[in-house]
């Protein structure tokens, strides 16, 4: 018989990172698999400087893009512990921290977090485990982006929206 909880918390210290502009439904999905499967989640939210290296234009500017994380976090998980930092480099403390138990990436992180793996491992640390979730889809099948929000070609929700 299989008695999982909801929340499994599987994990003492899960970590997750974005940029997180135009918070979306798939930021959310991102969030809420860290809280399910971890007791303490830390949130790196890319710094604009970060953001420009990494060749991405976000419209919003770090600290609304960490208030509105941080706004969410505590609306649906008022009584969890969190950690919402700065990712100043692409890594943040996975590849340093030895706490840090698992990651949690979509399809596109993926190979930044098995980066940090091999980084973590030469520096005589465990690899953390990684979960992935998968992208979410908005409703013409493909998937929800802050670019394709900027583009007005969806919402939030993933809904279409329609050209005038």
């Amino acid at each position: 018989m299989n008695k999982k909880k909801k929340d499994d918390h599987k994990f003492n210290i899960v970590a997750l990172g974005g940029t997180f502009d135009h918070f979306h439904k798939g930021h959310r999905a991102l969030i809420e698999e860290g809280f399910r499967i971890g007791k303490i989640v830390f949130i790196g939210v890319v710094s604009d400087k970060l953001a420009r290296e990494l060749g991405k234009k976000p419209d919003q500017s770090y600290e609304f893009r960490k208030g509105v994380v941080e706004s969410y976090v505590l609306k649906h998980h008022p009584k969890r512990r969190f950690n919402i930092f700065p990712l100043d480099d692409p890594f943040g403390p996975l590849a340093d921290d030895p706490s840090v138990e698992a990651l949690v990436v979509t399809p596109e992180s993926l190979a930044r977090g098995e980066s940090a793996n091999m980084i973590r491992l030469k520096k005589g640390l465990k690899p953390v485990r990684i979960i992935m979730v998968p992208l979410v889809l908005a409703d013409d099948g493909i998937r929800i982006s802050s670019t394709r929000i900027r583009k007005k070609e969806i919402d939030e929700e993933g809904h279409l929206k329609k050209n005038i």
